[in-house]
């Protein structure tokens, strides 16, 4: 069976082109199942076959966009809606990982530290949830 498996992560004896159990996926890329079902919910461009009985088989080009979410959401740092976005093309080139987005510029220990604009804002927001939690 030598030259028909070409992806190392399988080692199921499986052709590269064959259906995959989300087991199989799941335990290949270090994913567990129940997120594998939630990211189909997500991003409806991921649409396993299913069978009888619900049981999912993915194609090799499901298995490469599982790849590319995983990239996105745990490794650059993007939201799901960002990986969604930038899968179907409408994030442009400015549009940068959330983990940089909401990185502080300088870290702050002390409350007296924080810029006045920051606390007022802060303030405004409590305000806000006070005044919802009042209805």
């Amino acid at each position: 069976m030598e030259g028909t498996h070409s992806d190392p992560r399988f080692v199921d004896g499986k052709d590269a082109g064959a259906l995959r159990t989300i087991g199989e996926v799941g335990s290949a890329l270090g994913i567990r199942q129940h997120v594998l079902r939630y990211w189909e919910q997500q991003f409806p461009m991921l649409r396993p076959l299913k069978r009888s009985g619900g049981r999912r088989y993915y194609r090799p080009a499901d298995v490469a966009l599982l790849e590319t979410i995983d990239r996105l959401v745990n490794r650059e740092g993007y939201t799901l809606k960002g990986a969604k976005k930038a899968l179907q093309g409408g994030l442009p080139e400015v549009a940068a990982p959330v983990a940089a987005e909401v990185r502080p510029q300088a870290p702050h220990n002390r409350v007296d530290e924080v810029p006045g604009e920051v606390i007022a804002q802060l303030k405004a927001i409590r305000a806000r949830l006070a005044a919802a939690l009042d209805l």
